[in-house]
Order: structure tokens, then C-alpha cells, then sequence
């Protein structure tokens, strides 16, 4: 089993940022490698992304929606 994943509009979400952002975040060499790509475009794994975020992000790992669970 895969697990969560998140697409660009969820990414948009969690990272607070627009699209025209996440578009820079993710070509950038430190972001996770997608996981896969649907016909709605790339798609990555939240624990990639979450473990990202607490490297890079560290402002928003109160936000972790993986505490909840």
C-alpha cells in the first residue's frame, strides 16, 4: 500500500504557498521524487513530503496532518 498522497492542490495546502510556488518547490533538487504521475499530473508520498517539510520547513511541522493519526 502506497498511503497518502499528496498532488499539487494539496501541496498547495499544506505548504501554504500558490502554484505558481509549488511548481518552483518541487523542480527544486532537495524535494522528494514524485511517486507516481496520474492524468492529473504528478502526485508524491506524504511521508516523502512530511519528512521534507521537517527538514526544510520546520515552521510547519505543528501543521503535520500524520500527528493526528
Amino acid at each position: 500500500m502506497a498511503g497518502r498522497l499528496y498532488g499539487k492542490a494539496e501541496l498547495v495546502d499544506r505548504l501554504g504557498v500558490s502554484r505558481q510556488r509549488v511548481a518552483q518547490i518541487v523542480k527544486h533538487p532537495t524535494f522528494p521524487q514524485p511517486f507516481d504521475k496520474l492524468r492529473a499530473g504528478w502526485v508524491w508520498l506524504q511521508t516523502d513530503v512530511e519528512a521534507w517539510i521537517r527538514e526544510h520547513r520546520p515552521g510547519l511541522v505543528d501543521q503535520d496532518p500524520e500527528a493526528d493519526d
